[in-house]
């Protein structure tokens, strides 16, 4: 199952970061003028759609439920990426750079996975999408808690982990919702 798990997990990201690697083209990386609690921000506005869309069953706006599990996926990647880089990096960086940035954070993610499945036993397969939106939900709160905090925690996991997590909730949501993998054109 682990390995069907990681087939779906890449085909997932794979569109994901076809999608990041056009944005940047078009917009460049815009995104570097943003802070962590300002992509923590645009996550919890993705997940709250969510949730609500959910709950109401209809959407007044074109962009399906799919579209904003890919912009969390993507927004975590952005905070991994600007908690990485040096303090003095610059606003502007290379297009080649920027998705080798996002594959590396990937990987990172692919070795996460990989240990909680084992532990875990894939038990997100018998979870429901509207309970992964709500535990990427808690994770937002945990999030802006911790950066209210200025990072201070006396028992629990940073920022980093639970980016980390809401990344693969958002993958197995998408998994779950069958967001059919397709050719990335280059």
């Amino acid at each position: 199952m682990i390995s069907q798990t990681i087939q779906e997990y890449n085909q997932v990201v794979n569109r994901c970061k076809d999608t990041f690697v056009k944005k940047t083209a078009d917009y460049g990386t815009a995104w570097r003028v943003l802070r962590l609690p300002s992509i923590t921000d645009q996550i919890f506005i993705k997940a709250q759609r969510i949730r609500s869309i959910q709950e109401k069953g209809v959407q007044l706006v074109q962009d399906d439920i799919s579209s904003e599990f890919v912009g969390i996926i993507n927004y975590c990647v952005i905070a991994l990426i600007q908690a990485a880089l040096p303090a003095g990096a610059p606003m502007a960086l290379e297009a080649e750079e920027v998705e080798k940035l996002y594959t590396a954070q990937i990987q990172e993610n692919i070795l996460l996975l990989n240990a909680k499945n084992h532990d875990y036993g894939e038990a997100w397969r018998d979870m429901r999408v509207s309970s992964i939106t709500d535990i990427i939900l808690m994770k937002l709160y945990r999030t802006k808690q911790i950066e209210d905090n200025q990072g201070q925690t006396l028992i629990s996991e940073g920022v980093e982990a639970n980016y980390r997590d809401m990344i693969n909730y958002a993958v197995f949501a998408l998994i779950k919702l069958n967001f059919a993998p397709h050719e990335a054109t280059k």
